[in-house]
């Protein structure tokens, strides 16, 4: 190739999105190639939260609270994100892998949940001519909780995976790429659904959803090629004792403040994530909206998340600490949620998108700022980046799981007894429910800035790197 040619070629490359995140050690190619996980964890999560949810009550009139449970399962993994990333972290193979069994056998997880879920949601919806008691119910619990379960490994090994190859320079572009290609992934697989499920029948079901099985094992075997170099280990490296989580947890609060950063992004979370299911409903009951104009309050929401993420930025470029901007957050949050609150008595929608806005701006905040002081967190001794990652996404998945049941829960037993009177004529309204849920959160938020205090007055998660005006759309373990 000519000297111009390959002058074009690497100007090419520079003006791709997210080329910056390229390094030595992960190039380009390899780096788009390791997304495709996130896409099929993506296509996942859409079929679970989405496609299935409706399917479920409307066409196989399953009961709602029955629906609620099923996608609630996949929540309670969570918690062991943080287990599956030490063992990623601490794996002993004779070639040497640690992410790549991990990133397989999620892989095999996921794409076994899928395979099976049609035929248990067809026995959830009455066609069992067993006449098994509760034999629907146990199946489809299987297959979601596999589901879950193959999400969340197949996720945190190959963030980990990621955050290994990349350099201190571009790990937070690296995993800015990944978390984009979630949501690109959730976006098309959204649309492909739809479309093939607009004619639906059982027959439709059972071949989307296993097309969508085949698609995961097929992309997530293409991302993992070749990702992970080969370090042959002796047969006295394998036999060694293998470490402990609890002495690696142990390990990993040691070095610094991670248990009351993890306390401050599960209470954050659970704060800013109990309003998830009631914004839109809140505008449609309360405040008389179209539904045209409540479909605008998800754009808001991420008009004020860009907004705080791009301020996020600026201060992370003058080395603000991280605390005292998630502590910003939690304020804006608070008065977002004020103005909410006030949108009804004064039934003003002016006042209610502009607090949908600020919700979206504390939380994205928030988020950028704990995940930045989570990221300079020093691990040591037998820690490492997937328990790091784990923890991470271990709090901030199963606190937003927790937080949305709790939100629409206390909202549909408090809207039932202040309609039927039970708390008082001035009480007798729709909007008590709701209003009940969003003081709760603004609660929740004030508990988090007094856990955050410390944090904030010992400074010991400032950033020290001078490379911080660098930072990208930070890592979220999504």
């Amino acid at each position: 190739m000519s000297e111009q040619g390959q002058a074009l070629k690497r100007l090419s490359l520079k003006m791709l999105p997210f080329s910056d995140a390229a390094s030595e050690d992960l190039p380009l190619g390899q780096l788009l190639r390791l997304s495709l996980f996130q896409i099929s964890v993506g296509m996942a999560a859409v079929m679970l939260l989405g496609t299935l949810n409706r399917v479920m009550i409307v066409e196989l009139s399953v009961p709602a609270m029955l629906v609620a449970l099923m996608i609630a399962l996949p929540v309670l993994i969570a918690p062991f994100r943080a287990l599956l990333g030490f063992k990623s972290d601490t794996y002993k193979s004779a070639i040497g892998w640690k992410r790549i069994p991990y990133l397989w056998f999620g892989t095999l997880w996921q794409f076994g949940g899928l395979a099976m879920m049609p035929m248990c949601l067809l026995v959830l919806g009455g066609d069992n001519v067993h006449d098994i008691p509760f034999a629907g119910e146990v199946l489809a619990a299987l297959a979601f909780l596999m589901t879950g379960l193959g999400m969340h490994m197949t996720q945190t090994a190959g963030l980990a995976l990621a955050a290994d190859r990349a350099t201190d320079e571009t790990r937070p572009r690296v995993v800015a790429l990944l978390y984009v290609m979630f949501l690109i992934g959730m976006g098309l697989s959204s649309i492909v659904i739809g479309l093939l499920l607009r004619d639906f029948t059982n027959v439709k079901l059972i071949q989307v959803i296993q097309a969508t099985a085949v698609v995961t094992i097929a992309l997530n075997l293409v991302a993992l090629w070749k990702q992970e170099r080969i370090r042959p280990m002796s047969r006295e490296e394998r036999a060694a004792p293998s470490p402990r989580f609890r002495d690696a947890w142990r390990d990993f609060a040691e070095g610094g403040t991670a248990g009351r950063l993890i306390a401050v992004v599960a209470l954050g979370t659970l704060g800013f994530n109990m309003q998830d299911v009631l914004l839109e409903p809140y505008g449609g009951e309360v405040l008389g909206l179209s539904v045209s104009s409540t479909t605008l309050l998800t754009a808001m929401w991420s008009v004020g998340a860009l907004a705080g993420f791009a301020l996020a930025a600026k201060w992370l470029s003058k080395s603000l600490d991280p605390m005292r901007m998630a502590g910003t957050g939690l304020l804006a949050g608070i008065v977002a949620f004020c103005a909410v609150i006030f949108a009804a008595p004064l039934g003003s929608t002016e006042l209610f998108f502009a607090g949908a806005a600020g919700i979206g701006f504390g939380g994205g905040l928030f988020s950028v700022a704990t995940l930045t002081a989570a990221m300079t967190l020093p691990v040591q001794g037998i820690a490492g980046k997937g328990l790091a990652l784990g923890a991470w996404g271990a709090a901030q998945a199963t606190a937003a799981g927790v937080g949305t049941i709790i939100g629409g829960t206390t909202r549909d037993v408090v809207n039932s007894a202040a309609l039927q009177g039970h708390l008082g004529e001035a009480m007798t309204s729709a909007a008590t429910g709701y209003s009940v849920v969003y003081h709760l959160e603004i609660a929740f938020l004030f508990v988090t800035l007094i856990v955050l205090g410390p944090l904030v007055r010992s400074g010991r998660t400032q950033i020290q790197s001078e490379d911080t005006h660098k930072i990208g759309l930070a890592d979220f373990p999504t």
